[in-house]
């Protein structure tokens, strides 16, 4: 289905995007009854087209596997080896062709539609107002629920649309499904950067994803920003834009430079290590304990603390391995708290954790690590100094500076900049604080200015989460299951705190059955079974089968979409 997307010019890997049908407010209300489920499953096999999320295999198999075992041969639909779908190819996800460079057949095709400039110039950019009907209609989940209801919408990649009901003059939204934006280049992606940006735009307005109050003023700011530059002349794009000589000379600096933060050739077989007093708290119900003071040491992707810096030749008060734990910031600049929470990976669930920091500096550095850290990288990584100035640069767009633009030379309405609660809260200084956070943003060119909106957007802990709302087999409470690009994650559905996180690194198969619609996941410790409310299993299994597929891409030019490991990985079925 998705292969439709390349003819809109400008969109370049067409595997992150997908249609979905628009929802009402009354659809967030609701879950994805056994009831429709049966009604649809009825449809299809009566021989009419299916709806969405109605997908019912058509093959003989009343199970199906997307296993991840490179050994077992023992289902002609397991991931393996073999020549046809490499699993551990490097270009696995892409097929090679040497007759283009990588945008020969977008091109090609884009020259057979007549008004492709048009076109092209109307989906660069995005009218800065936007009527009440449109805005009226806009969801806007109040729940984390809700936010997993929102989930129904995806249609099937693996049917065509008219198979799923939709019929000519209907409507459907093209969105980005899987947020793993590949190769970003204002070069050549000035269509996919404007839609990108469109999205986290209104997923931050319609609180889709929640944010601080000075999150929400940067934001404002930048699109402040983008909308001051609309209409004015930009310069030619270069940044990404290297070719590939410059790239592979690139990565080959940070290769030969990267695993090293001294300078000091007498310290090349030093483990870098960061150590600092820092404020730490275990959370626990029903106490009222505070933070204490101790000494904190982070090295090898562990944090170790003691009573004081003269007792670390001693054994520390706890280690804490960081490899696979979940690290969500706590900051408030305004009152200059600065904080980090630890969700860590332990036996019967997660331990939490909590940081404080003294200074944004000591925050940055700390954060940083954490980070990479429960990534598997350590301070040691190349990555590590572009990680803290990141950090520190997303921080410094939110501090308030004094205005360079007078209020009156502008037609500001913050509603159309702020989300209904923080449009609420401010009130009547909106405006005022919109230009002060825009002080910092000011210079900025028009693709700059939606790349940063981005960046800040995908740095928010809730980013690129898909929320399911799931029963498992022999339990009858009911959990959040959160899919992203990197985990999968157990959660509470009131609060949204974390249960239990997985890598995909520990994940070995996962396999649907289609009669009962449970799905089943394996881990390496782990075997998790559930069945799905807010929408049929097919949409977890395709979530988790893209994610797959687009962690295999490379930065190979002489490559074309691999569409059958893409439907092999999200159909559930060969």
């Amino acid at each position: 289905m998705f292969l439709c997307v390349p003819r809109l010019p400008g969109i370049r890997y067409p595997e992150e995007l997908s249609f979905c049908k628009p929802l009402t407010q009354d659809d967030l209300k609701r879950n994805y009854s056994e009831k429709q489920m049966k009604k649809k499953t009825a449809a299809v096999k009566g021989g009419t087209p299916a709806d969405t999320n109605s997908f019912i295999s058509n093959k003989s198999h009343n199970s199906t596997n997307g296993s991840l075992d490179r050994t077992s041969g023992s289902h002609n639909n397991t991931l393996n080896t073999s020549a046809r779908t490499p699993i551990s190819s490097p270009g696995g996800t892409w097929k090679h062709n040497v007759s283009n460079n990588g945008f020969g057949s977008l091109n090609n095709t884009l020259d057979s539609i007549d008004g492709t400039d048009d076109l092209r110039a109307s989906l660069t950019n995005s009218p800065i107002h936007h009527s009440p009907e449109t805005r009226s209609k806009a969801l806007r989940p109040k729940s984390l629920l809700e936010k997993a209801r929102m989930n129904v919408a995806w249609l099937d990649s693996s049917l065509s649309i008219m198979e799923q009901g939709v019929r000519e003059f209907d409507t459907l939204l093209l969105r980005f499904k899987f947020f793993s934006f590949y190769d970003l280049n204002p070069k050549y992606d000035g269509v996919r950067i404007n839609l990108i940006y469109e999205q986290s735009k209104w997923a931050i307005l319609n609180e889709e994803i929640d944010c601080t109050e000075e999150e929400m003023l940067m934001f404002s700011a930048l699109q402040l920003q983008v909308n001051l530059q609309m209409n004015k002349p930009q310069p030619e794009p270069t940044l990404g834009g290297e070719d590939d000589i410059d790239r592979a000379l690139s990565e080959l600096q940070i290769t030969l430079e990267g695993s090293h933060i001294s300078s000091n050739p007498a310290d090349i077989m030093h483990i870098p290590e960061l150590a600092d007093y820092l404020k730490f708290m275990k959370p626990r119900r029903f106490t009222l304990k505070g933070f204490k003071q101790y000494y904190f040491t982070c090295k090898d992707m562990c944090l170790r603390y003691y009573k004081s810096s003269d007792s670390i030749s001693e054994e520390p008060l706890e280690k804490i391995s960081l490899r696979g734990c979940e690290v969500t910031p706590d900051v408030n600049i305004a009152q200059q708290r600065y904080g980090v929470k630890l969700e860590v990976p332990a036996p019967d669930g997660m331990t939490d954790y909590i940081i404080r920091f003294a200074t944004e500096e000591q925050y940055s550095k700390w954060m940083a690590a954490m980070r990479l850290a429960s990534k598997g990288k350590s301070l040691a990584d190349s990555s590590y100094e572009s990680e803290v100035k990141s950090i520190q640069a997303f921080l410094a767009m939110q501090h308030p500076s004094a205005p360079q633009i007078n209020p009156e030379s502008l037609d500001i309405q913050p509603e159309d900049y702020m989300s209904p609660r923080y449009s609420r809260r401010i009130r009547g200084k909106g405006v005022q604080r919109i230009l002060e956070a825009h002080a910092n943003v000011k210079d900025l060119p028009l693709v700059d200015a939606k790349l940063q909106y981005i960046r800040a957007w995908q740095a928010l802990p809730d980013y690129g989460i898909a929320l399911f709302l799931v029963k498992h087999m022999g339990h009858k409470r009911e959990e959040l299951l959160g899919v992203a690009f990197n985990r999968i994650m157990r959660m509470e559905p009131g609060s949204g705190d974390h249960i239990k996180t997985w890598r995909y690194n520990t994940m070995k198969a996962w396999n649907v059955n289609w009669e009962t619609r449970h799905m089943m996941i394996q881990f390496e410790e782990d075997n998790v079974v559930f069945s799905c409310l807010t929408a049929d299993c097919k949409v977890v299994h395709e979530f988790i089968g893209g994610y797959i597929f687009l962690s295999m891409r490379t930065k190979d030019a002489n490559q074309n979409l691999n569409e059958e490991l893409f439907h092999k990985l999200t159909g559930g079925w060969v």
